[in-house]
Order: C-alpha cells, then structure tokens, then sequence
C-alpha cells in the first residue's frame, strides 16, 4: 500500500514538473554564430547565460536557442514558422543580418527579411525584439550607416524591441582585439556577460 502511494506520488509529481515546464512562457532565440556559442564551451554564450539570469530572478521563463552558425535573415526567415509552430514562443528575440553583411547581400533584402520574421513571430502572438549589428569601417561609411539603420528601422515599423549593437561594449572597446577569437569575428566567453546586458534592458519588461 505504502510503495503504491509513493510511487503514485512520484508519478503525480513527475507530471506536475513536465506539465509546468511545458507552460513556462517561451524565450525564442534565432540568431547566428554569436547566439550558437561558436568557439565557445557549451553554456558559456550570452543565450545560456540569459536562462541562468532568469532562473536567478525566479523568472518562469524557458529560454530556446534556435541560432545556426552562418545564417542569414534569408535563412532565418524560412525556419521561422516551424520554430513558431513547435516552441510557440511568448518572446522571439532575432538576432540576425550579420552573415548578410559578410555575404554583400542587398540591405533591401535584409530588411525585409527582419520585417518578415518579426511580423511572423507577432501574428503567432509573441513579443519581438530586433538585436542590432554594426559592421567594421573598411565596409565604407555609407554602408556602415546605412546596415546599422536598419535594425532601428525594423523594430519601429514593426513596434519592436530593440537592442541598438549587440557587442556594444566588447567591439567597441579600445582593447576589442582582445576580447575575440583568433577569427576577430566571434568573441571570446568573456564577452558574453555583457553582450547578454546588451539584451537585457529589452528584454526585462516584456518578461
């Protein structure tokens, strides 16, 4: 009679746990390689460091990280509504348009692509958060300004969140060089922590 219980017990327990994991309010991540932990050890990236946060601030979130390495909007875009469908996100914070950069891909095409995905995420009844990304100056100071615009932009035609640079604070520093890989393209976990404060202000009110 005792092992029935207790093990009837555990099974109510058990089920209680999945069933509160299930319904804990979904942080979506699509991003690249500086969401994806490139280089990185695992748990060392901002997106993993944003669900201990959360689970420090007794927040009931569950954070997901959807990023791939060397994708673009494009790429992003076409993922999307499954990601949507299966995970069915509260919050969806896109973090993408670097690799667009990197491939000489139009800005048009980047943005609408930004447009795109954010209007996805919000008729799916999520919240929407535009990370913003800056490319070096040997890109040419017209399209340097221009790529950077974009995502501010973006996240007022479609009323998002924004987040003005993601490396805001780590590639701007007069010591940047050292707080990257070998690559100088993906930073090392050090700088994580403050990419992941960089996110923070905008995504803490929409928690």
């Amino acid at each position: 009679m005792v092992a029935h219980c207790s093990v009837g017990l555990l099974a109510g327990w058990s089920s209680g746990v999945l069933a509160s994991a299930a319904e804990a309010p979904v942080i979506l991540v699509v991003g690249d390689s500086l969401s994806a932990e490139y280089g990185l050890k695992a748990g060392d990236g901002w997106v993993a460091l944003l669900q201990k946060r959360l689970d420090d601030q007794k927040k009931p979130h569950r954070v997901v990280n959807a990023s791939i390495s060397g994708d673009t909007t494009a790429g992003g875009r076409s993922r999307l509504p499954t990601a949507l469908r299966t995970h069915k996100p509260a919050i969806v914070v896109i973090e993408l348009g670097g690799n667009d950069a990197l491939r000489g891909l139009p800005l048009a095409s980047t943005r609408d692509n930004l447009v795109a995905m954010a209007q996805a995420a919000q008729a799916a009844g999520a919240k929407v958060i535009v990370v913003g990304m800056q490319v070096p100056p040997n890109y040419g100071s017209a399209y340097a300004r221009d790529f950077e615009g974009l995502f501010a932009t973006v996240a007022r035609d479609v009323k998002a969140g924004f987040v003005p640079f993601l490396l805001k604070g780590v590639a701007d520093r007069p010591d940047a060089m050292d707080w990257f890989q070998p690559d100088r393209i993906h930073p090392l976990a050090k700088a994580h922590p403050q990419m992941l404060d960089n996110v923070w202000p905008a995504l803490k009110p929409l928690l």
